[in-house]
């Protein structure tokens, strides 16, 4: 966002309400950084060139940036605007036009003000400036000076998509994953909290509920010296404390088990719980894992043979007899398992959306898949999905498409822009959005989210 108008236009004021402090780039600033303070006109070029740099590596990686500057100069506009075409980003401009008089008054109350004829000079300038004229520059929008909620990009389009499902309502189930167990008062807690808020997903209509299977905090997750509960275990205490929600692993590592294990694991887990287990399954990433517990990590090409001889191997596991299976990576002499679980088939969840071997693996052997990303990235990773189910001569109906994200609903604005982002993942073909609460310490975070299953 590129702030235009003259001095004493409010231009700072409104940023510094709006923004936090380190998503305005301020002229000012930069030049009490550089020079003898904020005044110091002769630090100017540096000013410019520092701030220059800053915009280029803010947007670079995308962060929301807030230029404050006068903004009056058609050639420092034209960068700006250059500077986030090159990143892909759209820029916005926000003009202030605050009466003559009024900018003169505040000018003269500053401890330095603007020379007058300066900022008469600014005044005719902006005076200049219109909204058809910015938008020709380049700019995707103008903005007048207002009330500012920062979202994430997937929420931009939020409040018609929430409207569509408040008019035509789709349907859509929901799980809750666990990725961190650091409640308040530490490992002491830990089971009390977590029969909570199981009981309250329940409650809320969560119909599944997941845990990583990880045996140190990942890096995208929280710090490795964080709490991690071993997953397996984990989903048996849960299958005590809960009645309906099915259980399973986002997704266990094919490289932990020996895979006729795995299967016995699974398979108690399903005898255990009612028939509710839920066998998710993947190639495995974590290399820094596997050093720590002294696993091998094979190369992946390796891990995905063995994930395709698990994923032929564990439905023998679970039938009847004690047949034989050599794959590639996996020789099991006898694939036997009693109890075998309660359910026919234990529905098998393939993670990942790897679009050439992964997918592939979904449509062959898999009854469910777990995607991420916005809704474009998922609308395309499902159509490529139908294509391998052709290509195998599988109805792509048999497969269900699941989505991991995680949400905030710490107010009513947050749920609603909840209920539209989950909107467009129903429309892009996800049948079970899986959340996760990132400021969960207890139950109250899962009965929030209880208004945007409510929606669906």
């Amino acid at each position: 966002m590129v702030l235009v108008g003259p001095s004493g236009a409010g231009k700072s004021t409104w940023a510094d309400a709006q923004f936090r402090a380190d998503q305005v780039v301020s002229s000012d600033r930069l030049r009490a950084l550089v020079g003898e303070g904020e005044d110091d006109q002769r630090a100017g070029t540096d000013a410019f060139a520092v701030l220059d740099m800053v915009v280029e590596r803010r947007l670079k990686r995308r962060l929301v940036t807030v230029v404050d500057t006068l903004g009056l100069e058609p050639k420092r506009r034209a960068g700006l605007v250059a500077a986030a075409a090159q990143a892909g980003v759209p820029a916005h401009a926000v003009v202030f036009t605050t009466p003559a008089a009024e900018c003169r008054a505040r000018n003269r109350a500053r401890a330095r003000p603007v020379p007058p004829k300066v900022l008469t000079a600014q005044l005719a300038q902006a005076g200049a400036i219109t909204a058809e004229s910015l938008v020709a520059e380049g700019f995707a929008a103008v903005h007048a000076p207002g009330e500012v909620r920062v979202v994430a990009p997937d929420l931009v389009a939020a409040p018609a998509a929430r409207r569509r499902q408040q008019e035509d309502p789709m349907p859509l189930e929901f799980g809750l994953q666990l990725p961190r167990f650091n409640f308040p008062g530490g490992a002491a807690e830990t089971a009390g909290t977590l029969r909570a808020v199981a009981e309250a997903a329940e409650e809320a209509g969560f119909t599944s509920m997941w845990v990583m299977d990880h045996f140190i905090q990942i890096p995208q997750a929280g710090r490795d010296w964080e709490d991690m509960l071993d997953s397996y275990t984990t989903l048996a205490f849960l299958a005590g404390v809960t009645r309906r929600v099915t259980l399973g692993a986002l997704v266990t590592g094919v490289t932990y088990r020996n895979v006729a294990h795995l299967g016995k694991i699974v398979a108690t887990l399903d005898v255990l719980s009612g028939g509710r287990a839920v066998c998710g399954i993947g190639a495995a990433w974590f290399e820094r894992e596997h050093k720590a517990y002294g696993w091998e990590f094979p190369p992946l090409r390796e891990r995905f043979e063995l994930l395709e001889d698990a994923l032929q191997a564990l439905p023998l596991v679970w039938g009847k007899g004690a047949p034989s299976f050599v794959g590639r990576r996996v020789e099991i002499p006898e694939a036997i398992c009693y109890p075998r679980p309660l359910q026919e088939r234990v529905p098998i969840m393939i993670g990942g959306g790897g679009e050439k071997k992964t997918l592939r693996l979904v449509a062959q052997y898999a009854d469910a898949c777990n995607l991420f990303g916005d809704a474009a990235t998922v609308a395309h990773k499902v159509s490529v999905l139908h294509r391998h189910c052709a290509d195998v001569g599988r109805d792509p109906a048999e497969v269900r498409v699941t989505h991991l994200s995680s949400a905030r609903v710490a107010d009513a604005d947050a749920v609603e822009d909840e209920i539209g982002r989950l909107r467009q993942l129903a429309e892009a073909g996800v049948q079970t959005a899986i959340v996760n609460l990132p400021d969960l310490t207890d139950s109250s975070e899962v009965e929030r989210f209880a208004a945007v299953i409510a929606a669906f």
